[in-house]
């Protein structure tokens, strides 16, 4: 089911910050491996982190408003009112599991698992799993799609063009190894 548009997986801000793992993930979408879903408050921390790191706010926006643009249903509504029900470790983290809640999904990517305990997401029919993790299910589920996927992602990388082996050195570099490596062997 993970290779079909209808597993649905909310991304957290952390899979969504650095740019090559949300390329990597916005990819796999388009191709139609899974179906990406995210909220406003997920999207706040994704500009607040490009502005700490250097993107001026214009940038930002316009990088917001492509992601929505492209995956015009994935923007969660209506969710607010779940977080004050919710408890995790980290209180800041309920407005994800909120947002999963709320549509359904079959997965939450994130790279804080600690934050979202295995048995509390069960009591909602969730799971949590790793960019990592998810990304390489999603290449063993459907190997000549994912690598379809990925090779026209490495033909739009223009700032600055990278070839195959150049893009995987950079999944390697933001802890996708696994990632990097199944792909680079079905290369």
């Amino acid at each position: 089911m993970i290779h079909s548009v209808r597993f649905t997986v909310v991304l957290d801000t952390n899979v969504i910050y650095p740019v090559i793992s949300r390329d990597l993930l916005f990819w796999f979408a388009h191709y139609d491996l899974y179906t990406p879903k995210w909220s406003q408050n997920i999207f706040d921390e994704w500009k607040d982190v490009m502005q700490r790191k250097g993107v001026s706010e214009e940038d930002a926006n316009r990088r917001i408003e492509k992601a929505n643009a492209a995956f015009p249903d994935a923007l969660v509504q209506h969710y607010g009112g779940l977080i004050s029900t919710l408890q995790l470790p980290d209180p800041k983290d309920c407005h994800v599991l909120a947002a999963a809640i709320k549509v359904n999904a079959n997965l939450i990517v994130t790279n804080n698992l600690k934050h979202f305990p295995e048995e509390y997401l069960q009591s909602f029919g969730l799971t949590a799993k790793n960019a990592d993790d998810f990304l390489t299910d999603i290449i063993d589920l459907n190997p000549d799609k994912a690598v379809a996927a990925f090779k026209e992602m490495v033909l739009n990388k223009k700032r600055p063009p990278l070839d195959d082996y150049e893009v995987l050195d950079r999944l390697r570099n933001s802890d996708l190894t696994d990632t990097a490596n199944y792909l680079h062997a079905l290369l």
